[in-house]
């Protein structure tokens, strides 16, 4: 008899199991142990496997890096180690490949001893005296009480005083464990106290080595390209690099190709962008813009396809001098083999000018109301200047032309009466020094062992330079080709500029009375020389005063000046300095008995002006002083000219 099994209608079905929920990849993925940190910490790893192999830990850390290099999982790698405990091993460690009694719930975020404190959302004085409370009551379970404090540097001034002396001489049961992205904000106070790691960017090529690893144990197959992409655009944070990998697996359907990331990104084709750096170079304006018409359509932004030939830019330059750049896994093959071509066949001087425009040029397409229309003239002004040549070569080419217009333009001959005049007029227009021609012509200067260039004037007017050998030099100057003798007027010398108030003699003697004020009220001086000045200067400044002062330098000078702003506070500026000595001088008249006396002898009265009188003196003698009082009328008191 066959068994026959019936089920009752009303019976409910079982219940079907519930899918895992899925877990991203930076927090599936996230490390465990120091091993797994291994990867672009190295000298945080190696630091504290010592300190803890010789039981020289410290009781707080401050973890420092840009955002999604590891420091809360650090953090929390640290806490297992402080209280990793198995049937074994009791003792703090580095060595953890064996998961401990705590290990799971720190990971996680959920155990009893180990706080972790948000100083976002916790910044003020209650929190942290929370903390000071608690830190009197040994741990419940394990051997530390472990407080991770995340972006400590959002803490207020006051919940930072009152950490101070917790922290200097905490309970022996409690660790401090900080992290924080503006290590600056941090006061030094706290800083002090703490056992500092920074974390480093993780480099591309440890990326790609990550992304493939990962990828390999998810089952997905990736294009090396697309890897490399992603890796740059993480900018050296792995939990950046692991969400983008995220969302490229999802955008490509279970697989990573490089048109996928390169659509998904906005990015420029790499290949592409090598074409466009090559019409650049050449100079060639209609291929350079159609080639980024057709960037543009295909989905590149433009501020994206400037920084993309900036990069290009900037390894090619590399590639000049160190080859060894080419072992970067971040680059495309494509980089790799004409980067090291172009390195090869473009100059130096080149390299720097468009790395130069396209600094420049990038902010302006990316705050452009059009921005493709911003990117297009950047690449006109880049071709442009593909034509013009560098300044050796310009110098270069100036003595081949120079050359032979002094040649065809020398006297006739100097025996007969016109030649002689002839003569007398060609010497009397190159009567001037080597070095003064030279400076008229833009700041061409002999040096010992070159040749002079003595001066012809043209048809025209304009001078020309005329290569002389310093072996032709006495026959040269005793045909009249050219003249050393010391009554030539050479030019005026710049004087160098060592001083704010160097400065403002140079605005005086080129009569610039606004920009002598502006000098005087706001420039405080923190470096000078040559070619370069750096100051602070004010919130209250002009706007404009840091161009118009290196542009009027570069003029009034003739040489380049790089003039930037500081962060230091430099020196005072001149009217600073002129108040607080005419404050000094009052304050040492006021000290004057004589002095003194006047003003107490008439109620009143105050004093106007201290001015030194300058005589004939001794060295070990003190100059003159006198001071000038006048009444509450107005009126100058007696006696005003005190002397001693």
């Amino acid at each position: 008899m066959n068994d026959i099994t019936t089920t009752s209608p009303d019976a409910a079905p079982a219940p079907a199991e519930k899918p895992a929920a899925y877990r991203v990849l930076a927090r599936k993925y996230r490390p465990k142990d120091f091993s797994d940190l291994m990867v672009g910490q190295e000298p945080m790893v190696r630091t504290l496997t010592n300190a803890f192999e010789t039981g020289r830990i410290a009781q707080a850390y401050m973890l420092t890096g840009v955002r999604g290099v590891g420091k809360t999982t650090t953090a929390r790698i640290l806490a297992r180690a402080l209280n990793y405990k198995t049937d074994d091993i009791d003792k703090p460690t580095i060595d953890l490949r064996t998961p401990g009694e705590h290990c799971q719930a720190i990971m996680e975020g959920r155990h009893v001893d180990v706080i972790e404190m948000d100083a976002a959302s916790h910044t003020g004085i209650d929190d942290i005296r929370e903390i000071i409370e608690q830190v009197r009551y040994r741990p419940v379970s394990a051997r530390y009480k472990v407080y991770i404090i995340d972006e400590v540097h959002m803490l207020s001034t006051q919940a930072f005083n009152g950490l101070l002396k917790t922290l200097e001489e905490p309970p022996e049961h409690v660790k401090f464990i900080f992290a924080t992205t503006e290590i600056r904000k941090v006061p030094i106070t706290v800083l002090s106290r703490c056992q500092r790691f920074d974390l480093r960017r993780i480099a591309a090529t440890d990326l790609v080595g990550l992304f493939s690893t990962i990828l390999g144990k998810e089952g997905i197959t990736a294009e090396a390209e697309a890897l490399a992409m992603i890796a740059r655009a993480a900018e050296g944070s792995a939990r950046d690099g692991l969400s983008l990998l995220d969302q490229a697996i999802a955008h490509g359907g279970g697989a990573v190709a490089a048109d996928a990331v390169r659509s998904m990104l906005g990015l420029a084709d790499r290949a592409r962008i090598v074409d466009l750096f090559g019409y650049v170079v050449r100079g060639d304006v209609k291929a350079a813009l159609e080639e980024f018409s057709w960037q543009y359509e295909a989905g590149a932004s433009p501020a994206v396809v400037l920084t993309d030939l900036a990069d290009f830019t900037h390894l090619v330059t590399k590639l000049k001098f160190s080859a060894e750049a080419a072992n970067d896994q971040s680059l495309s093959e494509v980089e790799r083999v004409r980067g090291a071509e172009f390195s090869t066949a473009v100059a130096v001087s080149t390299l720097s000018r468009i790395w130069q425009m396209l600094l420049k040029g990038i902010p302006e397409t990316e705050n452009a109301a059009r921005p493709a229309g911003a990117a297009e003239m950047v690449l006109i002004r880049l071709t442009h200047a593909a034509h013009l040549p560098s300044p050796e070569e310009a110098a270069r080419r100036l003595l081949e032309m120079s050359g032979g217009d002094a040649a065809r333009s020398a006297p006739r001959g100097a025996g007969s009466g016109n030649g002689g005049a002839g003569s007398s007029n060609g010497a009397s227009a190159s009567a001037v020094s080597a070095q003064a021609n030279a400076s008229s012509q833009g700041g061409i200067q002999a040096r010992a062992g070159e040749p002079v260039m003595p001066s012809r004037m043209t048809a025209n007017g304009a001078a020309m330079l005329r290569a002389v050998p310093e072996a032709e030099l006495p026959a040269a100057q005793a045909r009249g080709q050219v003249d050393l003798k010391p009554e030539a007027a050479p030019a005026e010398p710049v004087v160098p500029l060592r001083s704010v108030a160097d400065i403002v003699d140079l605005c005086q003697k080129n009569r610039d009375i606004l920009l002598k004020t502006l000098v005087r009220n706001f420039v405080r001086l923190v470096r000078i020389e040559p070619g370069r000045l750096e100051m602070n200067v004010p919130d209250d400044a002009p706007k404009t005063l840091v161009t118009d002062l290196q542009r009027r330098l570069e003029e009034w000078t003739g040489i380049r000046w790089m003039v930037t702003v500081s962060r230091e506070p430099g020196q005072p500026t001149m009217v600073e300095t002129e108040a607080a000595a005419k404050e000094q001088r009052f304050n040492d008249a006021r000290q004057d008995p004589d002095v003194a006396a006047i003003l107490a002898r008439f109620p009143g009265a105050k004093m106007v002006d201290v001015r030194i009188k300058v005589t004939d003196v001794e060295p070990d003698e003190t100059p003159e002083i006198a001071a000038v009082a006048e009444s509450e009328e107005g009126d100058i008191l007696p006696g005003d000219d005190i002397e001693h």
